[in-house]
């Protein structure tokens, strides 16, 4: 091995040794199949997917792969995927899809976006490149919508000032300007039927910032509606903010961001989670600080005090019931809540799922 692969393999060494790195397998409907173990797709396209480190000459095993097949008439829900030891995966397509967007993420580390165009029988071949140590961009991803019938606005145009980069909202008004330099830009929402939008956003290095527009029908006067947030880097590759989104749309669990806790400023976080979502707080003791969490799914009657909830911190399973013995609400970057083992997420499943779980992330 020469001296410049050496100090490469040094430094990944030295990452993937550092503490809360975790990982994460969600597995995709039966699509992904490992390289080396590829089987025939028929007439479906297929995807074969090699990880690398920045310099493109370590394959990186065990990263995880984000995936999302587009077809004419509809999106597919995100996916992730584990490349194993050897770095690579073979996915089979479904039957419908035209399209692909993929991205690699590691620890700290991800991938740029790479969209593939598919063919029926065709196998591509993608290499997707982890950016460690030269990461200096960011993203901005968000929707737009109907500011009077808080609708989705489909096929509108947004774009940053002095940027060459143009997106188009999909059916559900979302958008992603990838790789984006920091610091302040001018983004520009534009659709035939409603006032165009100006709108300054800030963009952090390595971060993304999260904006939701409300356009203005023409000719109604009213200003424009704009919310922005920054979500944790963190939090994103751990796919908290993908879980939020899918969970919120078909009520598959009860979430709390950053900026929840912090409007709220609970003395105990239990406190919040019971209340906002329907848990039964028990055993909190005379001096009530700390209390145990349960679930109500469980309950027959009027006496049935629920189900002791498993607690999730930072993806490690650290006891049942009592949250506030391990975290403090000022040292919370987000929460997830489940009430029982239907909505779990692949990655909280365990012996005791039928109590569903509480999944803490700090900051």
């Amino acid at each position: 091995m020469d001296e410049g692969r050496g100090r490469i393999t040094r430094r990944l060494v030295a990452w993937l040794a550092l503490p809360g790195t975790f990982f994460l397998l969600q597995l995709a409907g039966g699509f992904g199949r490992v390289a080396g173990q590829e089987e025939d797709c028929g007439v479906r396209a297929s995807l074969q997917v090699a990880v690398l480190d920045e310099s493109g000459l370590i394959s990186i095993p065990y990263a995880t792969v984000l995936l999302r097949w587009t077809a004419p008439d509809s999106v597919w829900s995100p996916v992730r995927l584990e490349i194993e030891s050897s770095g690579r995966l073979f996915v089979c397509a479904p039957r419908t899809a035209t399209e692909a967007s993929l991205r690699a993420e590691f620890g700290d580390a991800a991938s740029d976006l790479a969209t593939v165009a598919l063919e029926p029988g065709i196998s591509r071949e993608i290499e997707l490149r982890l950016l460690v140590a030269s990461v200096s961009d960011g993203r901005v991803v968000g929707s737009v919508l109907d500011a009077l019938s808080e609708r989705p606005v489909v096929a509108a145009a947004v774009s940053l000032a002095g940027r060459p980069q143009e997106a188009e909202t999909d059916r559900r008004g979302g958008f992603l300007l990838d790789g984006v330099p920091i610091g302040d830009h001018w983004l520009s929402v534009r659709r035939l039927g409603y006032a165009p939008l100006r709108h300054r956003v800030t963009v952090a290095r390595g971060a993304t910032t999260e904006i939701e527009v409300g356009l203005v029908p023409d000719p109604v006067e009213m200003e424009p509606l704009v919310a922005t947030a920054v979500r944790l880097r963190r939090l994103e590759i751990k796919g908290f903010y993908e879980r939020k989104h899918w969970g919120e749309l078909v009520s598959g669990g009860t979430f709390f961001t950053v900026a929840d806790i912090e409007r709220r400023n609970p003395l105990l976080i239990s406190h919040m989670i019971a209340e906002e979502a329907g848990i039964r707080l028990r055993n909190c003791g005379l001096r009530i600080t700390s209390c145990e969490l349960h679930s109500t799914r469980l309950s027959t009657g009027f006496s049935d005090t629920g189900c002791p909830m498993p607690i999730f911190l930072d993806s490690i399973r650290v006891g049942t019931g009592r949250v506030d013995d391990w975290v403090r609400p000022v040292e919370i970057g987000g929460v997830e809540v489940y009430k029982g083992a239907a909505s779990l997420p692949a990655e909280f499943l365990d012996f005791d799922s039928r109590c569903g779980a509480v999944a803490i992330w700090t900051k």
